[in-house]
C-alpha cells in the first residue's frame, strides 16, 4: 500500500496517521477471536490488579492486556509481520527495513473498559532520535468515540518529552501535568475494523472508558530502525534480536506501561 504526499505530510505535522482498510475484516476478526480467548486465561493471572485486568464496579474480574503476543501465537507473529505493516511503517519512518521491537494488545470490553491518561510513549522507552520509533495500532473492532478510540494533541511530537507524574489511584498509569495538554489541538482517531493508526513516539495521546455495548480490542505493535539507540533496557529484549523466530530467556524487569489500552 502506497501512502500519498499528503499522508506523509499530515503524519509529520501532526504526529498520527489513519490507514483503513489494511486487513479485511475476515483477518482481523480472526485475530480477535484468539486476543479474546487469550485475555481470558488473563483473568487468572497473579499480575498487580490494574495491569492485566481490571475490575468493574461490582468487583468482576475483565480483561485489559496480553502483553508479548507475538510470542503466545504463530498467527499473531504473522499477522504483525505481514509485508503491508511493514511498508506503512517503512514509509512514515523513512526506512524501507524498520524493525519490530515489542506489541501488546489492549482490551475495552463493553461498557467497561478503563480510560488512559495522556502520555508519550518515549517518556517511557527512552529512544533516539525519536523521528524513528513509532506505534502501529491495528484495529481489531470498529473504534469510534462511544468505545473509546485513540485521542490526540495535534504536533505534540514536535515539542519535548514531557515530565509524568503518578497518577493516585493508577499505578500503572503516569501523566503530564493537565496544563501541559492543549485540549484545544485534541483530535479523534475514528478507524474501522482492520484499519491501522500511525503515531510517532512523543505524540501525546489517550483514550477514554468504553461507554458501548461493543468491544474495542486493538493489537499495537512498536517498530524502530536500525539506528534507534536506547537510554534504557526496553530494547535489550527486542524482537528484532532473535531474529523473530524464538524468545530470548526469562529475566525479570519493570513492566512498560507506554500505549493507551
Amino acid at each position: 500500500m502506497k501512502l500519498d504526499k499528503n499522508a506523509i505530510e499530515t503524519f509529520r505535522r501532526r504526529g498520527w496517521l489513519v490507514v483503513e482498510k489494511v486487513f479485511t475484516r475476515d483477518e482481523t476478526e480472526r485475530i480477535a477471536k484468539i486476543a479474546w480467548e487469550i485475555s481470558q486465561d488473563n483473568l487468572k493471572s497473579e499480575a498487580p490488579k490494574g495491569y492485566l485486568v481490571d475490575h468493574d464496579a461490582e468487583g468482576k474480574a475483565q480483561p485489559r492486556k496480553v502483553d508479548h503476543p507475538f510470542w503466545r501465537r504463530e498467527e499473531f507473529r504473522k499477522f504483525v509481520l505481514d509485508q503491508r505493516v511493514k511498508d506503512l511503517v517503512g514509509q512514515l519512518v523513512d526506512d524501507p527495513n524498520p524493525l519490530l521491537a515489542t506489541d501488546q494488545i489492549f482490551m475495552k470490553p463493553p461498557r467497561f473498559g478503563s480510560a488512559k491518561p495522556y502520555h508519550q510513549d518515549n517518556f517511557y522507552f527512552q529512544m533516539f532520535p525519536a523521528d524513528k520509533v513509532i506505534t502501529a495500532w491495528i484495529a481489531l473492532d470498529d473504534v469510534d468515540e462511544s468505545n473509546g478510540c485513540l485521542r490526540y494533541i495535534d504536533g505534540s511530537h514536535l515539542g519535548p518529552i514531557l515530565s509524568h507524574d503518578p497518577v493516585p489511584g493508577e499505578p500503572h498509569n503516569l501523566a503530564p501535568k493537565p496544563e501541559l495538554i492543549d485540549l484545544k489541538k485534541e483530535s479523534l482517531a475514528i478507524v474501522g475494523m482492520g484499519g491501522i493508526v500511525f503515531h510517532h513516539s512523543q505524540t501525546l495521546h489517550t483514550s477514554h472508558r468504553n461507554e458501548s455495548e461493543r468491544w474495542r480490542r486493538a493489537y499495537a505493535t512498536h517498530w524502530v530502525t536500525a539506528d534507534v539507540k536506547c537510554k534504557n533496557d526496553v530494547l535489550d529484549d527486542a524482537y528484532f534480536h532473535t531474529n523473530y523466530t524464538s524468545p530470548p530467556p526469562k529475566k525479570e524487569k519493570k513492566a512498560v506501561a507506554a500505549g493507551a489500552p
